[in-house]
């Protein structure tokens, strides 16, 4: 039985943190979290609450046995961007986008 988790809105590049999502993809969830804890990467903390998050819902279901979960699949989507002004030379403006992920992530038994 599968369990889900979602984070959407997260504010960090979906390209930065599709390269987080590589490094847990398929692993044991304990694992997973470990390798997840001493990453230096602003994503790799949000991975991190988002599995913790998913293992909390497949205890509060009951129906499901926390030690053999793995994750079987994390994607990561782009959403929308911020759009800001930057000033620029002689008067000009400089558009910075700000960019947004949204993770969905599967947890199964294996």
């Amino acid at each position: 039985m599968e369990v889900t988790a979602k984070l959407r809105y997260a504010r960090v590049g979906a390209q930065k943190a599709r390269l987080v999502a590589d490094a847990v993809r398929g692993k044991d969830v304990n694992e997973a979290i470990r390798t997840l804890t001493f990453m230096k990467k602003k994503s790799a903390y949000m991975m991190k609450k988002l599995i913790e998050s998913a293992v909390a819902n497949a205890e509060q279901r009951k129906v499901i046995d926390v030690d053999n979960l793995f994750v079987k699949s994390i994607t990561v989507d782009q959403g929308p961007s911020f759009k800001r002004m930057r000033p620029r030379a002689q008067g000009r403006a400089f558009v910075v986008q700000k960019k947004m992920s949204h993770f969905n992530l599967v947890l199964d038994e294996r």
